[in-house]
């Protein structure tokens, strides 16, 4: 069994790298192909996450059965005949789903986007390339679920950041030579997510298990029935989280023209390294909560569950705070526009701030998928069906990308607050309150008092790189004091003290 803190630092190391390498190439894309060109980038990543609502929770399901193939719990030819079985489904709704996005971007680029010096055949030839790339993605989807459950997390980390590389300086030299052209980029975006899909199938069928000799392996939908209850819930909270989460951006894509949609989503993908520094951690463990779940291991469970949050609430959360804290000054020192980093930093403290309460408001949600209940999830996400979605269209058609920020907040601390003691009293009661205190709170207390005094010290220098210095101050001092906050953490520290005394000693 791999180790799940290996998985944690690969997952770490690969998700760092390729963030980090997607963020550097956002101001040469906006200087090389304009603000509206980035607009359609930023389209084509709202796109993904709608086309997610086809999933019908199968991806999470690839995932979990994957995990308890490996944990003893199904055997080899059971666990085939849910693979085939996926594998069809998957690839129907890849060609269905592909073919009504292509088929609609003439609608899409003539009458929803608003560009206003890319020409219509141009926005049309690319938002058809995307469906293709999309539905290749998607597709890839699958796969990657059987290598996660495998926990084969170091092989898909290498493999992302080999695709990261050559997606974002590979097309370099295309729109240096060749042409700067949305359709040029999206066309050598689609070459990549053909090896993409190619590189994941022929590793994922590497880790299933051989057929066993007189089997039959047909495509036959009555194998995974068992498990449609279960996906169903997971569609239907994935389905949820889409809407609650894109839609606000899907509202803008509308009514924003064009290069403003482009600066919306800049704002958006800085905060989005809040999570990017999360996800690897609930990749790595969900795997680990299952087998743990299916071994009957409880106090192996908790142990996993507590410490990650622990993790999480110190990574995730020193991110958020210092991208509320430097919002401004990131901005700047990213793009070297002062008038872009001053509209779009209140965009940003709101999304950053969101993302950091969602990052250790997922942890319920993992509970629950290791224990194949998802019931208080669904009956949440209805309510925030209700609810959510129609705040966020009327609120973002009033007041833009910063008042659907502030949706965003206010429903992801509602979140936090309401779901967490639910699913904990349901499933491990006197869990919730030590949970929430000490594995959270205490901590994300602490990394915002050291941040604002830091903030409060520093006078906002003028140049770009003294205003580095200051965002990398802010940083340290708000890592520093969440770190001590955490238990764990402490702990290691202590362990790590008492070896050096030991050597010093010797």
């Amino acid at each position: 069994m791999s180790s799940i803190k290996a998985n944690i630092f690969t997952n770490y190391v690969s998700q760092f790298y390729v963030a980090g390498i997607g963020i550097l190439m956002v101001p040469f894309y906006i200087r090389y192909m304009g603000a509206e060109a980035y607009g359609l980038i930023g389209f084509y990543t709202l796109l993904q996450s709608w086309f997610m609502l086809l999933d019908m929770g199968l991806t999470p399901t690839m995932q979990r059965e994957t995990a308890r193939f490996h944990g003893g719990s199904i055997d080899a030819i059971s666990f085939r005949r849910v693979v085939r079985a996926l594998e069809g489904l998957f690839l129907g709704v890849s060609i269905i789903g592909g073919g009504v996005l292509f088929f609609s971007s003439g609608y899409i680029a003539y009458s929803w986007l608003k560009a206003s010096s890319l020409p219509y055949s141009e926005v049309h030839a690319a938002i058809g390339t995307m469906a293709f790339i999309i539905a290749f993605r998607w597709m890839g989807g699958l796969y990657r679920g059987a290598i996660v459950g495998s926990e084969k997390l170091a092989w898909l980390g290498g493999f992302n950041a080999f695709l990261a590389t050559i997606k974002s300086l590979g097309v370099v030299p295309l729109l240096l030579f060749v042409g700067v052209a949305p359709r040029i980029f999206f066309g050598y975006q689609l070459v990549i997510a053909l090896i993409e899909l190619i590189g994941l199938m022929l590793y994922a069928y590497r880790l299933l298990p051989d057929i066993p000799k007189g089997a039959v392996l047909s495509w036959d939908i009555r194998h995974i029935r068992p498990l449609l209850r279960f996906s169903l819930t997971l569609a239907f909270t994935s389905s949820v989280w889409i809407l609650t989460t894109q839609m606000d951006k899907l509202v803008l894509s509308k009514i924003l023209p064009l290069a403003d949609y482009g600066y919306f989503t800049l704002a958006v993908l800085v905060a989005s390294v809040v999570i990017m520094i999360s996800s690897p951690v609930g990749s790595a463990i969900m795997p680990r909560l299952s087998k743990c779940d299916a071994a009957g291991d409880s106090s192996g469970l908790i142990l996993v569950y507590k410490n990650a949050t622990q993790l999480v609430s110190v990574v995730a959360g020193s991110a958020a705070i210092t991208l509320v804290f430097c919002a401004e000054r990131v901005l700047y020192v990213w793009t070297g526009d002062h008038e872009l980093a001053r509209q779009a930093a209140p965009v940003l403290q709101a999304y950053a701030l969101g993302n950091g309460v969602l990052a250790v408001g997922a942890f319920p949600y993992y509970l629950q998928y290791a224990k194949g209940d998802l019931r208080v999830h669904f009956i949440w996400n209805i309510g925030s069906l209700i609810v959510l979605v129609p705040s966020v269209i009327w609120v973002a058609e009033r007041y833009g990308g910063v008042g659907a920020g502030y949706v965003w907040l206010v429903m992801n601390l509602l979140g936090v607050l309401t779901l967490p003691p639910l699913i904990h009293h349901k499933f491990y009661p006197g869990l919730n309150r030590k949970w929430f205190s000490d594995d959270v709170l205490v901590i994300f207390a602490s990394g915002a008092c050291a941040g604002l005094v830091v903030t409060l010290l520093l006078a906002t220098g003028a140049d770009r790189w003294l205003q580095l210095i200051e965002v990398l101050a802010v940083g340290i001092a708000v890592l520093s004091a969440s770190s001590l906050a955490s238990a764990e953490i402490r702990k290691r520290l202590n362990k790590l003290r008492v070896f050096l005394l030991q050597r010093a000693t010797a």
